[in-house]
């Protein structure tokens, strides 16, 4: 279980990303405190979850339109956790997010479209431990008061960003499929 969550990391990194993606505009703001990315990956059949702790996003998003959105995350690797010291001590070696020679995820929006119902899908390009890939985010918005929540759920591969090298490729052990699972508030979005 241990060596799963560097997976479900990479899935959350990627879930991040997609959140900030939907919620960007100039004086909009990420409250940390009330946010949270989560990674969910399987180790011989059995979910782990783990989560990072230290994440930022710039975003500058108008509901009314999208398509001018842009919006960037950046994911501090050497905060995730899962909780279990002993794996904890696992995830920033180099099998997993190496995170001396990667120590951000990031993730850059490319395009941003309404789906309705609050709803939005943010395409872009995440980075991490070297690799980029692109992906596309299903958001959803809801509002309450001032507060804007982004929020989703990012299926990743881990093996395409070679998180679990060497021994841990083997997807018996540690699954392949990861899932980022990401809740955002924001403050300053137009209204839905």
């Amino acid at each position: 279980m241990r060596f799963l969550k560097p997976l479900s990391l990479a899935a959350s990194l990627s879930l991040a990303g997609l959140l900030g993606a939907t919620a960007a505009h100039a004086e909009q703001k990420l409250v940390p405190a009330q946010s949270e990315i989560v990674f969910v990956s399987k180790q011989m059949g059995v979910p782990v979850e783990g989560h990072f702790k230290k994440f930022d996003a710039q975003i500058a998003f108008d509901p009314a339109k999208p398509e001018t959105s842009k919006i960037a995350l950046s994911v501090d690797i050497a905060s995730a956790t899962l909780g279990v010291p002993e794996t904890d001590a696992e995830l920033p070696k180099a099998p997993w997010f190496n995170t001396a020679k990667f120590p951000q995820a990031t993730f850059q929006s490319t395009s941003a479209k309404a789906l309705g119902g609050g709803k939005f899908e943010v395409a872009g390009q995440l980075t991490l431990k070297g690799a980029t890939v692109p992906v596309t985010i299903p958001v959803t918005l809801t509002q309450s008061g001032a507060t804007t929540t982004a929020a989703g759920t990012l299926p990743l591969k881990r093996l395409a960003f070679k998180i679990g090298e060497g021994e841990w490729a083997d997807t018996s052990m540690v699954a392949d499929e990861v899932q980022v699972k990401f809740k955002f508030a924001l403050t300053g979005v137009g209204k839905l």
